[in-house]
Order: C-alpha cells, then sequence, then structure tokens
C-alpha cells in the first residue's frame, strides 16, 4: 500500500469532474520511494515520501 513510515501519508480520495460536469471517482497517490535507512542501527529498505525526504526526516545509507 502507498502509505510513507515516516509521516503517515497514504491516499486521499476524491471526484473527477468532466467540462460537462459529470462526476467520477478518482484517487491522489503520495510519492512514495523505497529507500535504504538506518534503523536501529541496521540498514533497512523502508517506504517514505518524497517530502519527508527533502525535510532531511530520513538518512539515507
Amino acid at each position: 500500500m502507498a502509505k510513507c513510515e515516516i509521516c503517515g501519508k497514504t491516499v486521499v480520495f476524491g471526484h473527477k469532474i468532466s467540462h460537462s460536469h459529470k462526476v467520477s471517482q478518482r484517487i491522489w497517490r503520495p510519492n512514495i520511494q523505497k529507500v535504504k535507512t538506518l534503523v536501529n542501527g541496521r540498514v533497512e529498505r523502508i517506504s517514505v515520501c518524497t517530502s519527508c525526504l527533502k525535510a532531511g526526516k530520513v538518512k539515507k545509507a
């Protein structure tokens, strides 16, 4: 599932609205990357959103 293990950011649901105002379901997914990082002294792969990577909340290993 698309979920950031640091901030908990996940998918968001809403509506796609056409020019004729026909409404259908759509989904916004966060930009999740698999990153090797140090967790409790060990190198692990975790799923992290790019906003957490830019903010420096995760240190790449």
